[in-house]
């Protein structure tokens, strides 16, 4: 491992690490837990989905008879993410405008690694740690999905996947998918327009009525992806969309996706055409399920002990999106979603304080101190 978690940071943002193409990442992870004295296995969960790599597991025996505390984050990156060339500006290190920078979430994985090598360096006293790098975090949380869970016995835990350093979110929605493919019938655009059943009107029609956006303030939905039609001289057949329901409240999700299924079939019921009807497929499907940990319960008054420590601004917020924690807290496993630093995630502007790295290092370095004496 490098002299300093910048270093280290910048060498690992160089691997690419695709979401799917995690292999090269867990293979250097793999090889940097064992040379601090951690057990690592590398699991099959991608037997389950598309990856070159299942997640990476790693064991610190501690000193301190307690449970292990759990600290997680993603290999995995979005796209475009091959070929990053991290630059340092003053205090603030950026990609080189052509591709993401990789913060999310290699930031979580340098720091966690990094407290874990000072910590050792220290000849700190500690309880257990458990470490879980997941692999296809940003392709719909599979890698924390598919984990064998038999290998951890934390109850507790961090995913380090989000922004301010000392922040925590302590709850986040659930969410469903929905997929409607619309089936209509072809015809000769200019020669009998009036023997076809046009699939994409029948969708403007239907996504005209369905609620879209922010619905409250538990609520969101949004359709994402349209795609039908093969040429403009075709009346055409089949459109398929995508949609997604986020709430933090089980029946209003449930309520949301039963309203867009009923407007789609009213709109689809509309449309017939002599002996042929118009006909939609629906698949709605929950992705992840919501949590909400309590601002009492120990996993988060250990993390705000740990940042008022080291003199941190700490807050705690609800989020509007999905992590592996959503999936670790459906598993018994009390997890908060911790800072890393990471900034405007997903696009080429993505970028982390030099700073930041070094401070979220120390705040997991004194979340495990913290959790061990007491």
């Amino acid at each position: 491992m490098k002299s300093n978690v910048i270093e280290y940071f910048m060498d690992l943002v160089r691997i690419d690490s695709e979401s799917s193409c995690e292999k090269d990442m867990a293979v250097k992870l793999s090889a940097d837990l064992k040379d601090l004295g951690i057990e690592t296995i590398i699991d099959n969960a991608n037997q389950n989905f598309t990856s070159n790599s299942g997640n990476l597991y790693g064991f610190l025996p501690g000193k301190i008879d307690k449970p292990p505390i759990l600290f997680c984050a993603h290999m995995d990156t979005v796209t475009p993410g091959k070929g990053i060339k991290p630059i340092i500006k003053g205090n603030k290190i950026v990609s080189d405008g052509t591709t993401i920078l990789g913060a999310d979430d290699k930031s979580g994985i340098a720091e966690i690694m990094y407290a874990l090598k000072e910590l050792k360096e220290e000849g700190q006293d500690i309880a257990p740690v458990e470490v879980l790098f997941t692999v296809s975090e940003e392709t719909g949380l599979q890698g924390a999905k598919y984990c064998d869970y038999s290998l951890i016995k934390s109850k507790l835990g961090y995913a380090l996947d989000s922004h301010k350093i000392g922040s925590l979110t302590i709850g986040a929605p659930a969410q469903n998918n929905l997929k409607f493919t619309i089936h209509g019938k072809e015809a000769h655009a200019g020669v009998n327009p009036e023997d076809g059943v046009n699939a994409i009107k029948i969708a403007a029609e239907a996504i005209k009525d369905m609620p879209s956006g922010r619905i409250d303030q538990e609520t969101t939905c949004n359709i994402g992806t349209i795609k039908g039609g093969n040429a403009t001289n075709i009346v055409p057949n089949e459109v398929v969309i995508k949609a997604e329901v986020r709430s933090h409240n089980h029946a209003k999700l449930k309520e949301i996706c039963d309203q867009m299924i009923n407007v789609m079939n009213v709109k689809v019921a509309l449309h017939k055409k002599n002996d042929f009807q118009a006909s939609v497929d629906v698949v709605c499907e929950q992705a992840y399920k919501n949590f909400k940990l309590a601002e009492n319960s120990p996993v988060v008054q250990i993390a705000k002990k740990a940042a008022k420590n080291l003199k941190l601004s700490d807050y705690v917020t609800i989020g509007g999106g999905g992590s592996d924690a959503n999936i670790f807290n459906e598993k018994n496993i009390s997890t908060a979603i911790a800072g890393s630093g990471m900034n405007e995630v997903h696009t080429v502007k993505e970028w982390i304080l030099v700073d930041d790295l070094k401070q979220g290092v120390a705040w997991v370095k004194e979340i495990i101190l913290e959790y061990s004496r007491n």
